[in-house]
């Protein structure tokens, strides 16, 4: 089976150490360039679709929990409060009461909603250490989060702009969700115990939730005991190698914060109202994106994510300066390239040792002497030489397009 804990270390892109502690992975190069361009497709998806991004401490003082309701219903995953100087600090589990206070920190015109705002931040639960693995189940969190402050008017169109923006990156990083889950308090909900505000409330958001799904015509399975303490969202699962579903991705609506918060803004009338706030994380955490990625890919990623994009094969030691001034060509493009030595190996043992790469090139005599590389894709494919520049112009067109095919015969 494709477990992304076994291949991630055979790989060398992450592992831990007792020194650091369970649940807490580090990133090695290989790992932390899928992770970089992971986090740069988010950033710039955001941007395109009006996202403003934002910065805000993994540190908040316990009244900013107790007044979001993290405190109260969400404190047996937190970590325990650090004192420091007469104040208790807390490590965040949650992004949202940050995002609250920066909306807060002036006033808003209802032409400026929806106001989106956006942030691969970091985040830490208290996970039990018999439920930790790999990346899927960590202590230590970065988390593609973002929240949009908005009218009622509005919330049932920005769930599915939410929702098509997770079908989009889906399909660019190849990963298949096995269903779509409504998620709904359990019993009378939002009647106290587990989840606060009434049940009108929780009505009136599972309702606009309803609206997107069917609007995105997605099918879903409404499941009850399975909503956030403030709210009911859409989970979208996915399945690891032995068939366990987790979520990744979530669509939430929020009508507990703003309150909480006293959150306002002038509407068209002059007075004041209240916004609604949506939850929305397209891939959801960045560990347990990757781990999805390297298990449903096996570790050949797309050729836009993978941490080298083009191994350069020179047939002897004749062919090196070629390599190399091939290979300068290749980092100055943007391109993650390494260039196989031939003392390490026989020609076919270093392809081999490379498979997983997109894209090889193989530099021969010929092709030295004209300029030119004999490529070898992934899936077996060998197209004819091609003149380096136009070569390289190829894989460039690929990896900007963050396409999932490798080849074209025209780019």
């Amino acid at each position: 089976m494709n477990d992304h804990r076994r291949i991630g270390r055979e790989l060398s892109l992450f592992d831990t150490d007792p020194l650091i502690g369970a649940g807490l992975p580090y990133w090695l190069p290989d790992g932390a360039a899928v992770r970089h361009a992971l986090e740069e497709y988010i950033r710039e998806a955001e941007r395109r679709a009006g996202y403003r991004h934002v910065y805000s401490p993994v540190l908040g003082k316990r009244e900013l929990y107790e007044v979001s309701g993290h405190w109260s219903h969400y404190s047996d995953d937190m970590f325990p409060p650090m004192d420091v100087g007469g104040e208790q600090l807390v490590l965040r589990p949650s992004l949202c009461p940050h995002h609250a206070l920066i909306y807060r920190r002036r006033a808003h015109s209802y032409r400026e909603l929806p106001l989106r705002i956006a942030e691969l931040g970091g985040m830490h639960r208290s996970e039990l250490s018999g439920v930790l693995g790999g990346l899927t189940r960590v202590r230590a969190i970065q988390l593609n989060d973002a929240h949009i402050f908005c009218t009622l008017d509005q919330v049932a169109d920005e769930a599915r702009a939410a929702l098509a923006m997770i079908g989009r990156a889906y399909a660019a990083l190849g990963i298949v969700p096995v269903r779509h889950r409504l998620s709904l308090a359990g019993g009378s909900g939002g009647s106290g115990g587990k989840y606060v505000g009434s049940q009108d409330m929780w009505r009136k958001a599972a309702a606009l939730l309803t609206d997107a799904l069917d609007a995105a015509g997605l099918e879903y399975e409404a499941v009850e005991g399975e909503a956030a303490f403030y709210g009911p969202k859409i989970d979208v699962q996915v399945a690891d190698a032995a068939g366990r579903e987790s979520t990744l991705s979530t669509v939430q609506v929020d009508f507990h914060q703003p309150e909480q918060f006293g959150l306002e803004y002038i509407g068209p009338d002059g007075g004041r109202h209240r916004p609604v706030m949506v939850h929305r994380s397209i891939v959801g955490s960045v560990e347990r994106a990757v781990a999805q990625l390297i298990e449903q890919h096996g570790g050949a990623f797309p050729a836009w994510l993978a941490p080298v994009q083009l191994v350069l094969q020179p047939l002897t030691e004749a062919e090196v300066p070629y390599a190399d001034a091939l290979l300068r060509q290749c980092l100055d493009q943007g391109l993650r390239a390494e260039a196989a030595h031939p003392a390490d190996g026989t020609l076919g043992a270093r392809i081999r040792a490379a498979r997983l790469a997109p894209y090889q090139a193989v530099l021969g005599p010929r092709e030295a002497a004209a300029g030119a590389v004999a490529l070898r894709l992934r899936d077996g494919r060998r197209p004819a030489p091609l003149p380096s520049d136009e070569a390289l112009r190829r894989i460039g067109c690929r990896v900007r397009d963050r396409s999932a095919h490798l080849w074209d015969d025209e780019v």
